[in-house]
């Protein structure tokens, strides 16, 4: 019988390493583990299960003869070289599922936050000071909200939006017109998103076609006093661009969770600029996302190593190989 090994070189739920022990893998998960331990550790493993501080690039990818899976516990896979775990026939796994409600809801928190000034007045009264003139804000309540990205979270948000009566359109090339109607969301192309929201939510991948999809020209084309919200991947937007823009007033403000790098260097162009609001990638941490993540990844690997199951692979040819 043969006993996979598995690495866990992140902090993951507990959760996850009593489901692969149960199955009878043999796991090795010591917690946050350092470059060169993960790099020793791994030419004896068949699986990976990582959240974002691990890299799996090529170095870590050639130096694991023996690796067969890796399973991202989120969505994002940024951090693995998705073509050298191809070209080795590595299936990448990630878990689009765990972490939708509390990207939601972070996105949407971060949209009211926008809305109402809220951590500069709440900043403000820890300054032992009582300004109510400078944060004079708006209402959802009649806006429109732009979607772009009308996949699990993208739903999720548009279902709370709705609940404060926003109208919402949406843009996915990549989702049937029916499905958005039985959401109640017109889908519309991206210069008609950019033209006629109020509130700009993203929520894509990164690809040539989306990469700084918010730069100059596009937000020339949006609205005056738009405001522009990003918990997916900082790469979507050309943060020099923005900055100008909500300098110049043409954007009234934005709620970035995610960075083109992070952590932001400190001479980021957004990062304590005024009406603009800034977390550290929190969209996914909640305590129940985390379990849910963890879970998830660890059914991944245990299906794909003992039943051959695979799902969730976002590079399917490697399992051509």
């Amino acid at each position: 019988m043969t006993i996979y090994h598995i690495l866990v070189p992140d902090s993951v739920h507990p959760s996850a390493v009593e489901i692969l022990q149960a199955a009878g893998l043999n796991v090795t998960a010591p917690g946050q583990m350092k470059r060169a331990d993960t790099l020793a550790a791994i030419a004896d493993a068949d699986a990976l299960i990582i959240r974002s501080a691990t890299k799996a690039d090529a170095e870590l990818i050639l130096a694991a003869p023996k690796l067969k899976v890796i399973a991202r516990a989120g969505v994002g896979v940024d951090n693995v070289d998705l073509d050298a775990a191809t070209k080795q026939g590595i299936a990448v796994m990630n878990t689009p599922e765990g972490n939708t409600i509390a990207t939601a809801e972070h996105t949407f928190g971060l949209m009211l936050a926008l809305a109402r000034h809220i951590p500069q007045a709440h900043a403000s009264m820890q300054q032992k000071q009582w300004d109510r003139k400078s944060y004079m804000g708006v209402e959802l309540r009649g806006k429109t909200l732009g979607i772009v990205g009308f996949g699990r979270i993208g739903r999720a948000i548009a279902r709370r939006a709705q609940a404060f009566d926003m109208k919402v359109i949406a843009h996915d090339p990549y989702i049937p017109m029916d499905i958005a109607e039985d959401f109640g969301v017109e889908l519309v192309s991206l210069d008609t998103l950019f033209a006629r929201a109020d509130f700009i939510t993203l929520h894509s991948v990164i690809t040539d076609e989306t990469r700084h999809m918010v730069n100059r020209d596009s937000i020339a084309r949006m609205k005056p006093g738009v405001r522009i919200i990003n918990a997916a991947r900082g790469a979507l937007i050309n943060e020099a661009d923005l900055a100008e823009a909500i300098k110049s007033g043409h954007v009234a403000g934005a709620a970035l969770d995610v960075y083109g790098e992070e952590p932001p260097p400190p001479d980021h162009p957004l990062v304590g600029l005024p009406n603009v609001i800034d977390t550290p990638h929190l969209a996914a941490s909640t305590e129940e996302a985390q379990v849910a993540v963890a879970v998830e990844a660890a059914h991944l690997v245990v299906n794909a190593l003992t039943k051959g199951e695979y799902k969730n692979v976002v590079n399917p040819e490697a399992l051509r190989k």
